[in-house]
């Protein structure tokens, strides 16, 4: 089946793949912050505290005179960062937990769920707050505490996708032949999935920028002096009347940045499958 052409979407979908330029240019900024960034992100003047966008500041400076373009992409930087590694932990964890389930079947499905129910029931920022609170403050912790809330969405996803090809013609004439448990999942499951593996990972990524910028509003993530988007918002909360740029620069990542994924997935979704971009369309 030939997929949708990317110009065909892009005219359909304008306002979509705006969306993806605006979060591609985000994330290229942050990944190039040390090259890109005018200043150090904790370079304090305050001389120069909350003075408004300048050519010398292109975002202005908070209030302890820091550059927030600099800022803005430093913490970037770290939040895609923090990301990545969140949903590699969570794609591994999961996706190895589901093909395991749907592929052997019997107590292994029935044990591997009922913990994957068990963790559904708790909403995800919520299991993630108490995995901190648990394990206590750091990046470490905050990587993991939100790759444990992650990975039960890709365990149900990668099981159930298994499930739908387990006794399809090419499965079952590849078992046949007498390849091996590990070669027919590498070989013909794990291409069959990666689509849908792939659409859940850009929609999860918008999640994963969120909760790290809410724990981090809280005090939970991100700690001082790394910058982070959601604790520049934070900081910026007594200065919104008289320094409203403060809160501009970061909600505008944050936004520019979780909106461009899920765009980012709803492209995949209709790359993918060029019969559901015609029901929408």
């Amino acid at each position: 089946m030939q997929g949708l052409k990317i110009g065909d979407w892009i005219r359909r979908n304008g306002f979509s793949a705006i969306g993806i330029g605006l979060a591609l240019l985000v994330i290229a900024g942050s990944l190039l912050a040390p090259v890109l960034a005018p200043a150090a992100p904790d370079a304090q003047d305050l001389d120069t505290g909350l003075t408004l966008p300048s050519f010398k500041h292109l975002l202005g400076t908070d209030q302890l005179g820091r550059d927030i373009l600099s800022r803005v992409m430093w913490a970037g930087r770290i939040s895609i960062t923090i990301t990545a590694i969140v949903l590699l932990l969570s794609l591994i964890l999961g996706g190895s937990m589901g093909m395991l389930a749907g592929y052997l079947g019997g107590w292994t499905d029935q044990i591997c769920m009922r913990l994957v129910d068990l963790l559904l029931s708790v909403p995800t920022f919520i299991l993630a707050l108490a995995l901190i609170g648990a394990l206590g403050l750091g990046l470490q912790n905050l990587v993991l505490a939100l790759a444990v809330s992650s990975f039960p969405a890709y365990a149900r996803l990668v099981r159930s996708q298994v499930l739908a090809i387990k006794h399809r013609e090419f499965i079952l004439a590849a078992e046949a032949l007498g390849g091996g448990a590990l070669y027919v999942l590498s070989r013909h499951y794990l291409p069959a999935i990666m689509g849908a593996v792939m659409v859940q990972l850009s929609l999860n990524a918008g999640t994963v920028i969120l909760a790290i910028a809410g724990l981090s509003f809280i005090g939970l993530g991100v700690q001082p002096p790394l910058p982070e988007w959601g604790a520049m918002l934070v900081d910026a909360r007594p200065f919104m009347q008289v320094a409203p740029h403060l809160v501009l620069a970061p909600g505008l990542a944050i936004l520019f940045t979780v909106f461009g994924f899920n765009a980012l997935g709803e492209a995949l979704e209709s790359w993918l499958d060029p019969r559901r971009h015609n029901r929408v369309n």
